[in-house]
C-alpha cells in the first residue's frame, strides 16, 4: 500500500515493547492510576512505541531495511523487542 504522504513509498509499522521480564514502571504508574481512578478492571497494562517507516518502492527487499532498521536503531535488543507488518 502506498503512503499517503509519499505516494512512491510503502509504509511499515515497527511496534517495540518491553520484554515480558523487564519491570515497565510507565505501565504501573497508569495501571495504577487508572484502578484510583475508577477502573478497577483493568488488570494489565503495557506500554509501547510505535513508527511508522515510508520505504521507497523502488528499494529492493524494503521489508528487509524495515527489519534492519528496527534490529539496529529502534529497538534495544537487551530489554525490548519489536514487530513489523506493512501496512
Amino acid at each position: 500500500m502506498s503512503s499517503p504522504d509519499y505516494p512512491s513509498c510503502s509504509d511499515y509499522e515497527v511496534i517495540v515493547r518491553l520484554k515480558p521480564e523487564v519491570l515497565d514502571p510507565e505501565a504501573r504508574a497508569i495501571q495504577e492510576t487508572l484502578t484510583r481512578i475508577g477502573f478497577a478492571g483493568v488488570k494489565g497494562l503495557q506500554v509501547s512505541k510505535r513508527y511508522v517507516l515510508s520505504i521507497e518502492d523502488q528499494v529492493a527487499n524494503a521489508a528487509g531495511h524495515a527489519e534492519q532498521i528496527a534490529r539496529e536503531y529502534l529497538a534495544n535488543p537487551v530489554s525490548e523487542t519489536f514487530q513489523i507488518r506493512k501496512l
